[in-house]
Protein backbone atom coordinates (compact mmCIF):
# COMPACT_ATOMS: atom_id res chain seq x y z
CA UNK A 1 0.00 0.00 0.00
CA UNK A 2 1.04 3.60 -1.05
CA UNK A 3 2.07 5.76 2.18
CA UNK A 4 -0.63 8.35 3.58
CA UNK A 5 0.72 11.53 3.27
CA UNK A 6 -1.86 13.48 4.94
CA UNK A 7 -0.39 15.30 7.86
CA UNK A 8 -1.14 12.53 10.18
CA UNK A 9 2.01 10.25 11.40
CA UNK A 10 1.31 6.27 11.60
CA UNK A 11 0.96 6.52 15.71
CA UNK A 12 -1.73 9.36 15.44
CA UNK A 13 -3.79 6.94 12.34
CA UNK A 14 -3.27 4.12 14.89
CA UNK A 15 -4.98 5.51 17.81
CA UNK A 16 -7.83 7.35 15.50
CA UNK A 17 -8.56 3.91 13.78
CA UNK A 18 -8.53 1.65 17.35
CA UNK A 19 -10.69 4.47 18.67
CA UNK A 20 -12.83 5.10 15.16
CA UNK A 21 -13.32 0.61 15.43
CA UNK A 22 -14.40 0.82 19.00
CA UNK A 23 -17.43 3.42 17.67
CA UNK A 24 -18.07 0.77 14.70
CA UNK A 25 -18.79 -1.72 16.96
CA UNK A 26 -20.41 -0.31 19.34
CA UNK A 27 -23.24 1.28 16.00
CA UNK A 28 -23.04 -2.63 14.78
CA UNK A 29 -24.30 -4.12 18.15
CA UNK A 30 -26.91 -1.80 18.92
CA UNK A 31 -27.89 -2.06 15.07
CA UNK A 32 -28.57 -5.89 16.16
CA UNK A 33 -30.59 -5.26 19.29
CA UNK A 34 -32.45 -2.23 17.61
CA UNK A 35 -33.31 -4.92 15.01
CA UNK A 36 -34.16 -7.72 17.25
CA UNK A 37 -36.33 -5.03 19.24
CA UNK A 38 -37.93 -4.16 15.83
CA UNK A 39 -38.84 -8.05 14.82
CA UNK A 40 -40.01 -8.68 18.53
CA UNK A 41 -41.85 -5.87 20.10
CA UNK A 42 -45.61 -6.44 20.67
CA UNK A 43 -48.40 -4.67 22.48
CA UNK A 44 -50.43 -1.46 22.13
CA UNK A 45 -47.22 0.34 21.02
CA UNK A 46 -46.14 -1.89 18.13
CA UNK A 47 -46.82 0.03 15.29
CA UNK A 48 -45.28 3.26 16.14
CA UNK A 49 -41.96 1.18 17.57
CA UNK A 50 -41.98 -0.76 14.76
CA UNK A 51 -41.79 1.80 12.62
CA UNK A 52 -39.32 4.25 14.65
CA UNK A 53 -36.66 1.63 15.14
CA UNK A 54 -36.97 0.68 11.32
CA UNK A 55 -35.36 4.24 10.75
CA UNK A 56 -33.38 4.26 13.22
CA UNK A 57 -31.58 0.84 11.76
CA UNK A 58 -31.37 2.49 8.83
CA UNK A 59 -29.85 5.57 9.82
CA UNK A 60 -27.53 3.28 11.85
CA UNK A 61 -26.75 1.10 8.98
CA UNK A 62 -25.81 4.49 7.06
CA UNK A 63 -23.39 5.02 10.49
CA UNK A 64 -21.63 2.29 10.10
CA UNK A 65 -20.73 2.69 6.56
CA UNK A 66 -19.70 5.92 7.23
CA UNK A 67 -17.71 4.90 9.90
CA UNK A 68 -15.86 2.06 8.36
CA UNK A 69 -15.00 4.31 5.42
CA UNK A 70 -13.57 6.73 7.41
CA UNK A 71 -11.21 3.63 8.56
CA UNK A 72 -10.40 2.66 5.20
CA UNK A 73 -9.88 6.39 4.68
CA UNK A 74 -7.09 6.92 7.49
CA UNK A 75 -5.45 3.92 5.90
CA UNK A 76 -6.87 1.16 8.35
CA UNK A 77 -9.26 -1.54 7.97
CA UNK A 78 -12.25 -1.91 10.07
CA UNK A 79 -13.40 -4.66 12.32
CA UNK A 80 -16.55 -6.53 10.49
CA UNK A 81 -16.66 -9.85 12.23
CA UNK A 82 -19.14 -10.98 15.11
CA UNK A 83 -16.24 -11.25 17.07
CA UNK A 84 -14.46 -8.29 16.09
CA UNK A 85 -17.55 -6.28 17.48
CA UNK A 86 -18.16 -8.16 20.50
CA UNK A 87 -14.34 -7.71 21.50
CA UNK A 88 -14.27 -4.00 20.81
CA UNK A 89 -17.90 -3.32 22.01
CA UNK A 90 -19.31 -2.41 25.23
CA UNK A 91 -22.51 -2.86 24.40
CA UNK A 92 -24.32 -5.76 26.22
CA UNK A 93 -27.30 -7.95 24.64
CA UNK A 94 -29.81 -9.92 27.12
CA UNK A 95 -30.39 -12.71 25.11
CA UNK A 96 -32.26 -14.50 27.88
CA UNK A 97 -35.65 -12.91 27.51
CA UNK A 98 -37.80 -10.64 25.42
CA UNK A 99 -38.37 -7.62 27.33
CA UNK A 100 -41.77 -5.66 27.16
CA UNK A 101 -41.67 -2.54 24.63
CA UNK A 102 -40.99 -0.35 27.40
CA UNK A 103 -37.97 -2.05 28.53
CA UNK A 104 -36.77 -2.14 25.20
CA UNK A 105 -37.15 1.52 24.48
CA UNK A 106 -34.94 1.82 27.95
CA UNK A 107 -32.60 -0.51 27.12
CA UNK A 108 -32.29 1.56 23.58
CA UNK A 109 -31.53 4.70 25.53
CA UNK A 110 -29.05 3.70 28.04
CA UNK A 111 -26.98 2.19 24.70
CA UNK A 112 -27.06 5.23 22.56
CA UNK A 113 -26.41 7.51 25.89
CA UNK A 114 -23.40 4.64 26.31
CA UNK A 115 -22.48 5.64 22.71
CA UNK A 116 -23.01 9.08 23.24
CA UNK A 117 -20.66 9.25 26.08
CA UNK A 118 -17.71 7.67 24.33
CA UNK A 119 -18.01 9.70 21.14
CA UNK A 120 -17.51 12.60 23.77
CA UNK A 121 -13.63 11.10 24.65
CA UNK A 122 -13.16 9.82 21.65
CA UNK A 123 -13.56 13.76 19.94
CA UNK A 124 -11.18 14.97 23.07
CA UNK A 125 -8.80 12.34 21.86
CA UNK A 126 -8.71 12.51 18.29
CA UNK A 127 -8.45 16.65 18.84
CA UNK A 128 -6.07 16.79 22.16
CA UNK A 129 -4.10 13.54 21.43
CA UNK A 130 -3.91 12.77 18.13
CA UNK A 131 -4.12 16.24 16.37
CA UNK A 132 -7.13 14.95 13.97
CA UNK A 133 -9.81 17.59 13.68
CA UNK A 134 -11.66 15.73 10.74
CA UNK A 135 -12.08 12.92 12.59
CA UNK A 136 -13.11 14.76 15.77
CA UNK A 137 -15.57 16.75 13.41
CA UNK A 138 -17.01 13.43 11.89
CA UNK A 139 -17.36 11.94 15.26
CA UNK A 140 -19.14 15.02 16.41
CA UNK A 141 -21.77 14.53 13.41
CA UNK A 142 -22.74 10.94 14.68
CA UNK A 143 -22.60 11.74 18.40
CA UNK A 144 -25.50 14.33 16.91
CA UNK A 145 -27.43 11.51 15.39
CA UNK A 146 -27.41 9.21 18.62
CA UNK A 147 -28.62 12.28 20.45
CA UNK A 148 -30.96 12.39 18.35
CA UNK A 149 -32.02 9.11 18.30
CA UNK A 150 -32.17 9.08 22.15
CA UNK A 151 -33.96 12.04 22.99
CA UNK A 152 -36.74 10.23 20.35
CA UNK A 153 -36.87 6.99 22.54
CA UNK A 154 -36.80 8.70 25.81
CA UNK A 155 -39.73 10.90 24.61
CA UNK A 156 -41.54 7.90 23.47
CA UNK A 157 -41.91 6.55 27.50
CA UNK A 158 -41.21 10.28 29.22
CA UNK A 159 -44.51 11.20 30.70
CA UNK A 160 -46.35 7.71 30.96
CA UNK A 161 -43.12 5.48 31.80
CA UNK A 162 -44.21 2.24 32.89
CA UNK A 163 -42.03 -0.30 35.23
CA UNK A 164 -41.17 -3.94 33.48
CA UNK A 165 -44.52 -5.08 35.42
CA UNK A 166 -47.01 -2.52 33.24
CA UNK A 167 -47.19 -0.80 36.66
CA UNK A 168 -46.98 3.54 36.13
CA UNK A 169 -43.96 4.21 38.17
CA UNK A 170 -43.78 7.18 40.50
CA UNK A 171 -41.48 9.94 38.67
CA UNK A 172 -40.36 13.02 40.09
CA UNK A 173 -42.79 15.16 38.45
CA UNK A 174 -40.42 17.42 35.93
CA UNK A 175 -41.74 21.60 35.67
CA UNK A 176 -41.84 22.55 31.88
CA UNK A 177 -39.40 25.02 31.03
CA UNK A 178 -40.98 28.21 29.91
Amino acid sequence: MRKLNIGLSEEQRTGVIELLNKDLANSYLLLIKTKKFHWDVVGPQFRSLHQLWEEQYQALTETIDSVAERVRALGGFPVGTAKGFVEYGSIQEQADHVPLATEMVAQLVDDHELIIRNLREHIDKCSEDFHDEGTADFLTGLMEGHEEMAWMLRSFIEGEALQADGKKSDLDKVPAMR
